[in-house]
């Protein structure tokens, strides 16, 4: 691939790069692309992460592109919040002066364009909003961007080339085989297949109404598939909805609040399809190689939305206006003015549409290839 957007020319003599990408799930998969294109770029150096636990529990020990995981301090719009963080102090003695190149994906860099350069980096690079501190290089930030992109505009500065567009976490075949074996996944004509749920999202408004995901998983269940949930406490409403619409089901198996983190990519990666909304999951999911069936407002789909149709679908609600307020609501970003509502901007997309595409998908999908072995740990030396 060509560099994207201006780029630029490598850096020399780079040794130690540090990347800034905190926040959670979805944030941290969408910045995997560039990753691997500065490892690809700069082969000798050392790439460390600056993020948040959700960085070392996904990526640690399965991906090549990331040496080393440093936990981000509490600093007010770079990490709002978290226990056991470690001081500023602590993580500047760690840090500071330690890197050669310091590349900044995280949001317009009000807040986070300062904190990289406190770094004390030979070269930096990132984007920035009209009001915020520029780096040695820099790009605008415009918020209707693919995230996946945009972070690949920030180290195409830095003379990275892409070398994928889809994030990429290795899962070992053995992995898959211990979750569907654990799960009891029923034998048949294919070895049985798990359709894996994820009924949730951050923002209120990305989630899909539980009476609909239980709609697909009756149907699933019924045509002999089992279904794994999967998310976190906050999901725990959702998941209850789902399992009171198919009671004594034990082909229903629930993970709802009880997966560790670290474990979420092998439970989708034995998948053979993942229904979900815009949300985190949905993104580790593309990113271990399973097929995927999202709900998405169509503005997320700009900024978040899978690339192909050959593995993943994508169903689009096409709400402009609050149904509550109407206020619009395709005016978004740090500037665009906010409505106490937090209505479900997705339910217009129905269950129907949702299953024809599983449906369709198990039918055409494309053999996934079998997994090498896990990628060896993500620290070197």
């Amino acid at each position: 691939m060509r560099l994207i957007g201006n780029g630029g020319p490598r850096f020399d003599d780079v040794h130690e790069v540090a990347v800034l990408r905190g926040g959670g799930l979805g944030d941290l998969l969408f910045a995997v692309p560039a990753l691997d294109a500065l490892a690809a770029a700069y082969p000798e150096a050392r790439i460390t992460l600056l993020g948040t636990p959700v960085a070392r529990a996904v990526l640690g020990g399965r991906t090549d592109a990331v040496h080393a995981f440093e936990e981000l301090p509490l600093v007010p719009g770079v990490r709002d919040g978290g226990d056991g963080a470690p001081s500023r102090d602590d993580f500047n003695e760690r840090t500071r002066g330690r890197f050669d190149l310091a590349v900044q994906l995280h949001g317009g860099g009000r807040n986070s364009n300062p904190f990289l350069l406190g770094l004390g980096a030979r070269h930096t690079v990132g984007t920035a909003t009209e009001d915020a501190e520029v780096l040695e290089r820099w790009v605008r930030y415009v918020y209707y961007q693919h995230e996946v992109v945009r972070a690949l505009e920030v180290v195409s500065l830095a003379g990275a080339e892409p070398v994928t567009l889809d994030p990429r976490v290795h899962v070992g075949d053995d992995e898959r085989d211990a979750v569907r074996a654990r799960l009891g996944v029923r034998p048949g004509p294919d070895g049985g297949r798990l359709l894996a749920v994820h009924p949730g999202a951050t923002d209120p408004r990305r989630r899909w109404g539980p009476d609909r995901f239980a709609a697909v998983v009756r149907a699933r269940l019924d045509a002999g598939d089992d279904v794994v949930l999967v998310g976190d406490d906050s999901d725990r409403p959702a998941a209850d909805a789902i399992r009171a619409a198919v009671p004594d089901d034990r082909s229903l198996h629930d993970l709802v609040g009880s997966l560790p983190l670290r474990e979420l990519p092998a439970v989708l990666a034995a998948a053979d399809v993942m229904v979900g909304d815009d949300s985190g999951p949905r993104h580790l999911a593309v990113a271990v190689d399973t097929p995927t069936v999202g709900v998405f407002w169509f503005g997320n789909v700009v900024n978040a939305g899978p690339f192909d149709r050959g593995r993943h679908r994508v169903h689009l609600s096409f709400v402009t206006r609050c149904p509550v307020c109407g206020i619009d609501v395709t005016q978004v970003g740090w500037t665009a003015e906010r409505c106490e509502h937090d209505p479900s901007f997705v339910d217009e997309v129905t269950p129907e549409a949702v299953l024809a595409d599983v449906a369709d998908l198990l039918a055409t999908a494309a053999p996934r290839p079998r997994a090498t072995a896990v990628a060896r740990a993500a620290t070197r030396g």
